[in-house]
């Protein structure tokens, strides 16, 4: 073999992906697509074409349809629950290092936090089902950490997508743990040059490929001194492959498409049933609009005298109905029909708090693996920096989501069906704390100045009491029955 073909061999290895990532690169493709939207959905084609209609129309249809983009609407949707709280970082020791206040600030090196990193780490996850975060440090030749704090180097976090992840395999120690031996991402693309960069626990190795002129233009060997590959698989949901996740829109995107198409047969049909076709021969003049004239030929065969066709297709309502079906099995998968409805449904409290028990129970799942996914981070991080992680990651586990409007609804009728006073104040504190108050503080605030705090009221409890006479025992089971003993003489049995 010769030395050209051995070359090109080696540009279509560095190149070209494994086997999955050629299956399902279209997959990804188009998730990614539904997910964006705007012209990068156009561009897609995702419209049916119609048989015998022309680009320039098939172009017109694309660009009067808009698309009403669920796929993004339920990704944010279940990231505001995510993060509505910042995940909790106990770091047990490595305080002390300046690397670390700067890399909680920079991840990434390009001003994003290390919770705004994870957040977009939480959103193409969501997309693709799975994302990759490499975790770097510059080798500049630094021989003390002085050194390396001089010139501002430290571990910093790329994003990876499955799309630019072209290869990767795993391997199984002696013992029993599997570990990621080989990974080969494209880094960087700029015009026709391409950066692909390969790992393995022993060497790095960058190329520099000039695709137009297919020649390798750079080729960097580096080793690997940390002896692992810094990189780790943030899983939406697992899969049976390993190194694949289960994405949140995968069917998502199908009800999408199927809802872009059906909102372009409403505006066909709108425009056909508003300017229905004219039918005529070549020779007719006809104008365009209210009162046109029509000229025909005095020759003209009367069995060939113009005439409109109607329009006899689906009618507008058909199609709206089955749109808001194809919305409500868009809630039904992704569990958010309680949450992302606009306008308001009748369902009962059960099938709500159903509702919201599986979006909770989803969510927990994403943030267990958003926590997984840091923990293995902030152990390469620590290699990097030649110690352990000890530290801890807490990432909220529950998402109090409930229908407040409905639980104080609620509160209102049992407070008009109760007639104890005490009701009313278990129901009153029940408020406040919808407001964010507690209400041992709120309501003590409402007392006059100086007025005493009453006791808590102590709650009676039954107990026997003795005739001295006869040494019966009996049994007080109410404030008034103590009272009446009392009274009679009887006293506490154990007071004798």
């Amino acid at each position: 073999m010769n030395i050209i073909q051995t070359l090109s061999d080696e540009l279509k290895r560095l190149l070209q992906g494994n086997l999955l990532y050629e299956t399902y690169f279209p997959q990804w493709q188009y998730l990614l697509e539904s997910y964006v939207g705007g012209q990068e959905y156009k561009d897609a084609n995702h419209l049916t074409r119609y048989q015998l209609e022309t680009d320039n129309e098939y172009r017109a249809r694309i660009a009067s349809t808009p698309l009403e983009n669920h796929c993004q609407s339920v990704i944010s949707v279940y990231n505001s629950f995510l993060f509505r709280e910042d995940p909790e970082r106990e770091f047990n020791g490595l305080e002390a290092m300046p690397e670390l206040e700067d890399f909680l600030y920079d991840a990434d090196f390009d001003g994003r936090s290390l919770d705004a990193f994870m957040k977009d780490v939480a959103t193409w996850m969501s997309v693709f089902g799975h994302a990759w975060i490499m975790v770097s440090k510059p080798n500049v030749g630094a021989v003390t950490v002085a050194d390396e704090q001089a010139l501002g180097v430290r571990p910093y976090v790329s994003l990876l997508t499955p799309m630019v992840v072209l290869d990767w395999e795993y391997t199984r120690a002696p013992s029993g743990r599997i570990t990621l031996s080989y990974f080969r991402y494209l880094e960087e693309t700029t015009g026709d040059l391409k950066t692909v960069k390969t790992w393995t626990p022993d060497l790095v190795t960058t190329a520099v490929i000039d695709t137009k002129k297919s020649v390798i233009q750079e080729l960097i060997e580096e080793v690997n001194g940390l002896g692992m590959i810094p990189a780790v698989c943030a899983y939406n949901g697992r899969s049976i492959i390993r190194g694949f996740g289960v994405s949140d829109i995968a069917d998502i995107a199908d009800a999408q498409k199927f809802i872009y198409n059906a909102t372009s047969e409403v505006e066909q049909s709108l425009r056909m049933d508003s300017h229905p076709s004219l039918v005529k021969t070549p020779e007719t003049q006809a104008g365009i609009g209210a009162g046109s004239i029509i000229h025909m030929p005095d020759n003209l065969d009367p069995g060939l005298k113009p005439y409109l066709l109607e329009f006899g297709g689906a009618s507008v309502d058909s199609i709206y109905k089955a749109i808001e079906h194809a919305i409500s099995s868009i809630d039904k998968m992704a569990n958010t029909g309680a949450v992302r409805a606009t306008e308001s449904k009748v369902m009962s409290g059960v099938a709500m708090e159903t509702e919201f028990q599986l979006l909770n129970a989803r969510l927990s799942e994403k943030a267990d693996n958003l926590q997984l996914a840091e923990e293995q981070m902030w152990n390469i991080w620590c290699a990097y920096m030649g110690t352990q992680w000890y530290g801890e990651i807490e990432y909220p586990g529950s998402f109090n989501i409930r229908d407040t409007a409905q639980e104080i609804t609620q509160l209102q009728q049992a407070k008009s069906a109760a007639t104890n006073p005490k009701v009313f104040d278990l129901i009153d504190g029940k408020i406040a704390e919808f407001l964010g108050e507690d209400p041992a503080v709120y309501f003590a605030a409402d007392m006059v100045e100086g007025q005493d705090v009453l006791p808590a009221e102590t709650v009676f409890e039954p107990h026997i009491m003795i005739d001295p006479v006869t040494g019966k025992e009996f049994i007080a089971r109410t404030e008034q029955e103590h009272m009446d003993y009392a009274a009679l003489g009887y006293y506490h049995k154990d007071e004798s």
